[in-house]
């Protein structure tokens, strides 16, 4: 089974979580393939240059000046770190932006009430399906950045668990994938607070009932309402794990 899995700031801005993290994600014996976001550093480089950073909900507004940041730092230095960490943990990764070998294609998000700036959005023709069976058919693994192109010579800045998921229900309709989302919690717990609390399965029914009672609310409805979407669209189970526990059963599948 392909896996595909997607870490977040969290672990991109602690260099040993990252490192450990990378030395388990090697050992995967599956194909694989690694999504990545930027981490905090982008929003402190950005002020080492004075540049203003602009996050609303949790999301960049991306002006020109701001993408070249970005660029630099998600397709640059944390993408060929990662690469360089897994060639020497055995892994034979290769770095990607959308635009490398026009990987990943975006259109530029509409203007509703909020103008984003160059933002990319993904359709469900976005991913070259073909490019990433092939380089896992020479044993490469991919390693994806948050920068997209439009196929017309400009880039984007676009969300890394939207880029996870439809590469994910890309190539769901060639081979069956799991996709799985590292975050600062082992899964879906019924208490916050208590580890032991995590429930290990949930399918759509289950999921309903869960946001009924109140377990599941905020911030992770939306994530889930995501995980269930991508089901829909033939991924075979998505998975939230700690990135600690990559090679471990201690998660929660949703399917």
């Amino acid at each position: 089974m392909l896996k595909i899995i997607k870490i977040g700031g969290g672990i991109i801005d602690d260099q040993v979580a990252l490192h450990t993290f990378l030395q388990a994600f090697a050992k995967i014996k599956d194909p694989k393939i690694l999504v990545h976001g930027g981490g905090k550093g982008a929003s402190n480089l950005l002020n080492k240059l004075g540049i203003q950073p602009n996050m609303i909900d949790g999301r960049r507004v991306t002006d020109a000046e701001t993408l070249e940041v970005i660029t630099g730092l998600y397709a640059g230095n944390i993408n060929k770190s990662i690469v360089a960490l897994l060639q020497q943990a055995g892994c034979n990764a290769l770095g990607l932006s959308g635009a490398d070998g026009n990987a990943i294609q975006a259109t530029k998000r509409p203007v509703k009430t909020i103008d984003y700036g160059l933002v990319g959005d993904l359709g469900s023709d976005a991913v070259n399906a073909t490019l990433f069976n092939n380089l896992l058919k020479l044993g490469i693994t991919p390693i994806c950045c948050a920068i997209t192109h439009d196929g017309h010579g400009q880039l984007f800045n676009t969300n890394a668990d939207t880029i996870a998921s439809t590469i994910a229900m890309a190539l769901a309709k060639h081979t069956d994938v799991e996709l799985n989302f590292c975050f600062d919690k082992i899964g879906v717990l019924r208490d916050i607070d208590d580890e032991s609390s995590l429930i290990p399965s949930i399918d759509y029914t289950h999921y309903q009932k869960l946001k009924e009672e109140g377990v599941i609310f905020e911030g992770m409805i939306p994530k889930l309402d995501n995980a269930f979407e991508v089901i829909q669209a033939g991924v075979k189970n998505v998975c939230l794990v700690h990135a600690k526990n990559i090679n471990s059963e201690i998660k929660t599948i949703l399917c």
